[in-house]
């Protein structure tokens, strides 16, 4: 079992920044591979970013050049940098975690942070 904890949302103007945290504990951090989702009000949950066990990340297209996930194995942390917020990216955010097996992924979920942007 994996349980993650979100930190770090809150309300921002246009054009500010905001960091999130996510805490994984319950399984060896380093054998997950970590993302971020958000959820806005009447839309499914999209992806935003992904960083991998070795470390390799992506992030959406919708967020290129603006958010940046890294982690940090030593403190069990992944974190979402994000810059140049837009009302759009208003949402509820969450922090998942996805372990591999021979039976298939595993997959975890926080509950979620709030970050509202606005204009």
């Amino acid at each position: 079992q994996v349980q993650l904890v979100e930190s770090g949302g809150g309300s921002v103007q246009a054009g500010g920044s905001l960091r999130l945290s996510c805490a994984a504990s319950g399984r060896t951090f380093s054998s997950l591979e970590m993302n971020w989702y958000r959820q806005a009000p009447g839309k499914e949950r999209e992806w935003v970013a992904g960083i991998g066990r070795s470390g390799g990340s992506g992030v959406a297209d919708s967020v290129k050049g603006r958010f940046t996930a890294s982690r940090d194995n030593a403190k069990n942390t992944v974190s979402l940098q994000m810059n140049s917020l837009k009302p759009e990216d208003t949402a509820m955010y969450y922090c998942n975690a996805d372990l591999f097996t021979s039976l298939g992924t595993r997959r975890y979920w926080g509950q979620g942070t709030q970050v509202t942007v606005s204009s």
